[in-house]
C-alpha cells in the first residue's frame, strides 16, 4: 500500500529511511509546540487549547502534504506570522484574537483559490525579488526584537524608547545562554538542537524553582476554547485589509520558498526550480492554513526544517505523514508544554531570527534602489511592531525609488498599483 500510495521504489528510497527522514525532520521543528502556544497565549488564547491545536494543526498540514503532494515537506504553524498575530493584530492594533483567527481563516481561503485557479504563479512572478528576500529579513528582525523584549535583554526607557536591560539576571542569561547552544549545536550537526535546548532549559527551570513539576504525559486539554472560535465576519472589515493582505502574502512566499529549497535538496525541481505537483503541495499549504485557524491557531505553513530530513534520506511524502502522526502523538505531552520556561523559547526565537536574516547576503548593496527597499522593511516592520507596516513601507520605497533614479522601466503596473493601495491605506486606514 505504501508503495502504491508512495512510490517509494520510482524515488530510490525505501520505508525505513522515510521514516528515519521523518524522525529527524519532526525532532528539529517540534520547538513549536512549545513555543507558539506561549506566543499565542500573550494574546490571550487558552495555552492548553493553542498546544492541541498546534499539535493538530501540524499533523493535519504535514499528512495533507505527504498524501496530496507526496512531497517530505512537513507543516506547522510558522514562526514571524505567529508573532505578527499576537503583537501586531491583537496587542498592536486592539482587535480580538478571534478577529485574527478569522484574517488567518479567510487568507487561507484567498490562498487555496489562488492557488487552484494558478494566481499564485503570477503573484509569485510579478513582485521583485529584493522585496521577497527583504520581507524574509524585516520578518527576521522583528521575530529578533521579540526574542529580546521578552528575554529582558532590552526593555522600554523614556528617553531612548529601548535600552539594555539587566544582564545580571536569571532570565536574560539563561535566554543567552539558550541561543549560544543552539548555535553550537547546529553548527555541530545537531539537528535536534532548537528541541534539545528547549528541553534541557525546562531542566534547570526545575532545578531552579522556576516552575512546578506537573507530569510528563495526560490526556489532552480541551481545545473548545478555541476551536471554531475564529471571527470571521469582524475579520471583513475595511481596516482588516491590509492584516488579511500581510497574512496572505507572507505564507505564499514563504511557502513558495521552502517549496524550491526543500524540493531542489531532494532534487525533486529541476534548475529553474520547476517541480512537479506543485498545484497539490500548494492546495495542501492553503488547507492546513485553513484547518489552523479552524483548530485555533496561528497560519500553518511549510517548514524550511523539511531539509534535515531530505539530508537523512527522505523522497516522498512519507516522510511528511510520519511527522504528521508524531505531532498528533504530542497532545499527550500537555503538563511538559506547561512547564516551558520563557528563557527557554526566547534563544529559540532569536535563533530562528538569524536564520532569517541570512537573506540579507544576497542583496546587491552597491545598488541603492534595491539597499533602500531592504533598509526600510529591516528596520521599520520591528521599530513599527508590524509586518503589515513593514510590507507596504518597502513596496512604497521600492516604487519611488526606481523612478527617482530613472529606473522606472523596472517597476511594473502590478507593482505601482499595490503601491497606491498601500498609499492608501496609510493615509485613510493607518
Amino acid at each position: 500500500m505504501l508503495e502504491q500510495i508512495f512510490k517509494l521504489t520510482a524515488h530510490g528510497t525505501t520505508v525505513r529511511r522515510e521514516v528515519v527522514a521523518g524522525l529527524t525532520t519532526f525532532f528539529t521543528m517540534a520547538y513549536i509546540i512549545f513555543v507558539n502556544p506561549a506566543m499565542l497565549a500573550e494574546a490571550g488564547m487558552d495555552k492548553g487549547a493553542v498546544f492541541v491545536a498546534t499539535c493538530l494543526a501540524a499533523a493535519v498540514g504535514s499528512m495533507l502534504m505527504g498524501v496530496i503532494a507526496n512531497y517530505p515537506i512537513a507543516l506547522a504553524p510558522g514562526m514571524g506570522l505567529n508573532a505578527f498575530f499576537t503583537y501586531g493584530v491583537v496587542l498592536g492594533m486592539g482587535h480580538s484574537w478571534q478577529t485574527a483567527l478569522g484574517a488567518v481563516f479567510i487568507a487561507g481561503v484567498l490562498f487555496l483559490l489562488l492557488s487552484l485557479f494558478k494566481v499564485r504563479e503570477w503573484i509569485i512572478n510579478v513582485i521583485p525579488r529584493t522585496l521577497k528576500l527583504g520581507i524574509a529579513t524585516g520578518i527576521g528582525a522583528f521575530l529578533a526584537m521579540i526574542a529580546l523584549k521578552n528575554a529582558g535583554i532590552i526593555v522600554a526607557h523614556p528617553a531612548t524608547l529601548v535600552t539594555l536591560g539587566d544582564l545580571t539576571s536569571a532570565t536574560p542569561l539563561l535566554s543567552i545562554l539558550g541561543f549560544f547552544l543552539i548555535a553550537a549545536g547546529h553548527a555541530r550537526g545537531w539537528h535536534g538542537a532548537v528541541l534539545g535546548v528547549v528541553l534541557l532549559m525546562t531542566a534547570v527551570a526545575l532545578g531552579r524553582g522556576d516552575v512546578a513539576y506537573q507530569g510528563l504525559v495526560a490526556m489532552p486539554p480541551s481545545l473548545a476554547p478555541t476551536f471554531l472560535q475564529m471571527d470571521i465576519a469582524a475579520a471583513l472589515d475595511v481596516a482588516l485589509l491590509s492584516v488579511i493582505f500581510a497574512f496572505l502574502f507572507v505564507d505564499i512566499f514563504d511557502n513558495s520558498g521552502t517549496l524550491l529549497a526543500v524540493t531542489q535538496k531532494a532534487g525533486l525541481a529541476d534548475k529553474d526550480g520547476n517541480v512537479e505537483r506543485l498545484g497539490g503541495a500548494l492546495a495542501a499549504d492553503s488547507l492546513a492554513a485553513v484547518a489552523g485557524a479552524a483548530l485555533g491557531t496561528s497560519t500553518t505553513t511549510s517548514y524550511v526544517e523539511s531539509a534535515a530530513g531530505v539530508a537523512a534520506g527522505g523522497r516522498t511524502g512519507l516522510t511528511a505523514v510520519v511527522v504528521g502522526l508524531l505531532f498528533a502523538l504530542c497532545v499527550f505531552i500537555a503538563p511538559l508544554a506547561a512547564m516551558v520556561p520563557v528563557y527557554a523559547t526566547t534563544g529559540a526565537i532569536f535563533y530562528v531570527a538569524v536564520l532569517m536574516l541570512f537573506n540579507l547576503q544576497e542583496i546587491d548593496w552597491h545598488d541603492i534602489t534595491e539597499a533602500a527597499p531592504v533598509t526600510v522593511v529591516l528596520l521599520l516592520t520591528p521599530l513599527t511592531f508590524s509586518i503589515a507596516h513593514g510590507i507596504a513601507l518597502a513596496f512604497i520605497t521600492y516604487a519611488l525609488t526606481k523612478a527617482l533614479c530613472g529606473k522606472h522601466r523596472e517597476v511594473s503596473w502590478s507593482i505601482w498599483l499595490l503601491t497606491a493601495l498601500f498609499v492608501l491605506k496609510i493615509v485613510f486606514l493607518s
